[in-house]
């Protein structure tokens, strides 16, 4: 089980290097890819395909752990080059007619949208593959399990493969070389009961390798999963400490930010790497789906 099976493909988001990843596992008639990442990233990721001697045409799968536009954006795009698309219930019928996701996300980006995320084309219907929980997925000789990860979003998936989990967001965001999780919060699903139940329920599974969309594989899936159970079980009870004040979300915000960059300082990353972070996970999304949280679930 060498690490040479899965090729990390670097989607250069923003012309970021280790921002969003598309792991690619090749089988005996083409490819499957992990995560298609967003629209805006297609030339990055056909640029990769090529070195790899590979063309869109190739991926014959594409496994999403969910639907945010980092994640799925350029998934239609695959499926009118003959890809099957694989993704979780809930966020099936949102790759079918995208306008509700598309218009969620104009509200938070404006006319950023393009420039970020490209183009969201739907799936083509016949495309589109909806596995169950705990389903085993055969392609060819390669064998996946959809496992059903909530926390994040509702219509999150990580995928196990061999000894290795695919976590997309669960799992956290990691940049190669430095010891440090980011937890990405956005509205309008983050829950941190069920994240937490998430994490458990991949621990129970033997894997010792770990793969989050954002960013790469390391082999320390352990220590990665008890980093994100603390990460969480600390900035809920941050968020327990600053709501009681009924902070406004510009306040909570700015809070969240200095209480991060607190973190990232201690942790000695350079501006540089901070930056990156930043990008993978923004840190005002993250204030936002922490305040959705409060209303929805905490406040009385």
């Amino acid at each position: 089980m060498a690490n040479s099976r899965i090729l990390t493909l670097d989607l250069n988001f923003q012309n970021k290097a280790q921002a969003i990843a598309s792991y690619l596992i090749r089988h005996n008639d083409g490819a499957v890819l992990i995560e298609s990442g967003p629209g805006s990233a297609l030339p990055a990721l056909e640029a990769a395909l090529v070195k790899e001697n590979l063309s869109p045409r190739d991926i014959t799968h594409v496994l999403l752990t969910h639907i945010h536009l980092d994640h799925a954006g350029a998934a239609g795009w695959l499926s009118r080059q003959g890809a099957q698309i694989y993704v979780h219930p809930n966020g099936a019928p949102h790759l079918l007619n995208p306008e509700k996701l598309i218009a969620s996300a104009t509200r938070i980006y404006g006319d950023r949208m393009d420039q970020l995320w490209g183009e969201f084309l739907p799936v083509e219907q016949d495309q589109l593959k909806v596995p169950q929980d705990a389903e085993e997925i055969v392609i060819g000789h390669l064998k996946f399990v959809a496992l059903n990860t909530p926390g994040h979003a509702e219509h999150h998936y990580s995928y196990l493969f061999e000894d290795i989990c695919f976590s997309g967001d669960v799992g956290g965001v990691r940049i190669p070389g430095y010891p440090y999780l980011r937890v990405p919060m956005p509205p309008p699903e983050l829950h941190f009961g069920r994240w937490l139940e998430s994490i458990s329920r991949i621990r129970k599974v033997k894997i010792t390798r770990i793969a989050p969309t954002h960013f790469g594989i390391y082999d320390d899936a352990e220590w990665q999963l008890n980093e994100m159970e603390k990460n969480l079980i600390a900035t809920e009870k941050w968020l327990e400490q600053i709501m009681p004040a009924e902070p406004g979300l510009e306040e909570l915000r700015e809070k969240f930010e200095a209480w991060m960059n607190e973190q990232s300082r201690a942790q000695g990353l350079s501006d540089d790497v901070i930056k990156v972070y930043t990008l993978a996970n923004p840190l005002g999304m993250s204030a936002d789906g922490m305040m959705r949280y409060w209303k929805k679930f905490r406040s009385v």
